[in-house]
């Protein structure tokens, strides 16, 4: 229940895979954000003769000027079997999208041609980062090795779900979870957290005073994950084991990820130091993520948390690059 002293809301299920469909395309702008396009299509891709499959949609990332990105959108409601409907589905789509990349690509065009705004986002995108044109944009979001990535929409997370799509798979599996509210006069709120929103975030983020003066993070620069540490754990593991384990990560940040630093809280509130990462596997099956480090971690800064700044004291881990984070003062320089 959501409630306040004027009103209540209660969940409201989605009852059919359409209803949810409807709730995205009634949030979508604030459910992905401002550089990214959702296309609602519906077309079969996949050779003939071998395995096809209609996804539900398409999402152009373009929160990165150097590396746009496609996802393949699949939304699904959690009383579908994660096992054997959901992650044989995104395996289907990787198939497909694999043999027949050209159809992909046309798919995309159509669709953008057919909804005048999305073409115009992308034509602007196209002319502002050094692409030629939306068909050049296309392609390279559609051809080469590793562009296959998958989105999820559910209703909630299964337990077992995070595990088989998060760290079974290859390639990159993000997950958004959209749930529904409802008065009993029919007035209705949709609870979500936005796409990739810790990385939209840096992305987009305006400091003040000094940092005022640094430019935007763009996600391609990415290579280092911040991670919150206490005292005792800080000490024990990261210093002492050369690791650190049961870390949330978005699995598209997974490749770009060479370093991680760790904050510790306070009394310290400070990024004290850095490792190098040797290999990131999934911790157990949670889901989570152990890294691995490949030499001791070395001290840097202290890069301060400066209290009523722009940069909150991470709670959960962040990421930026090696190259930003030895450069910076502060928090508000490291993000």
């Amino acid at each position: 229940m959501l409630w306040s002293p004027k009103k209540s809301f209660e969940v409201e299920p989605f009852e059919k895979e359409a209803d949810l469909e409807v709730a995205i395309l009634e949030v979508q702008d604030a459910l992905f954000g401002p550089n990214r396009v959702y296309l609602d299509l519906k077309k079969k891709i996949g050779a003939k003769g071998r395995t096809t499959n209609i996804p539900d949609g398409y999402l152009l990332d373009l929160s990165s000027k150097k590396e746009p990105r496609l996802y393949v959108v699949e939304n699904e409601l959690a009383k579908h079997d994660p096992l054997k409907h959901i992650a044989v589905q995104i395996l289907q789509f990787s198939l497909s999208f694999e043999t027949t990349p050209h159809k992909v690509k046309s798919i995309l065009k159509d669709g953008l041609v057919g909804t005048p705004g999305a073409m115009k986002r992308c034509q602007e995108y196209a002319e502002a980062n050094g692409f030629e044109n939306v068909d050049y944009l296309l392609e390279r979001m559609v051809f080469g090795q590793d562009k296959f990535n998958a989105l999820v929409i559910i209703d909630e997370i299964p337990d077992d779900l995070e595990t088989v799509l998060v760290s079974r798979f290859k390639f990159p599996v993000e997950i958004i979870t959209l749930e529904r509210y409802s008065t009993a006069n029919g007035k209705r709120l949709y609870r979500f957290e936005p796409f990739m929103y810790d990385i939209s975030a840096a992305a987009t983020a305006t400091g003040t005073g000094a940092s005022a003066t640094i430019p935007a993070l763009d996600p391609s620069e990415i290579d280092t994950i911040v991670v919150p540490a206490r005292e005792d754990g800080f000490q024990e593991t990261f210093i002492g084991g050369n690791q650190w384990y049961a870390i949330r990560i978005h699995s598209s940040m997974i490749p770009k990820i060479k370093y991680i630093a760790a904050y510790r809280v306070a009394p310290t509130s400070a990024i004290t130091h850095v490792a190098k990462v040797d290999d990131i596997r999934p911790w157990k099956d949670s889901g989570k993520y152990i890294v691995i480090f490949s030499e001791a971690a070395e001290k840097v800064g202290p890069i301060n948390f400066v209290p009523k700044s722009v940069v909150k004291a991470p709670q959960a881990p962040r990421y930026t690059s090696l190259e930003r984070l030895k450069a910076a003062k502060n928090l508000d320089g490291a993000f």
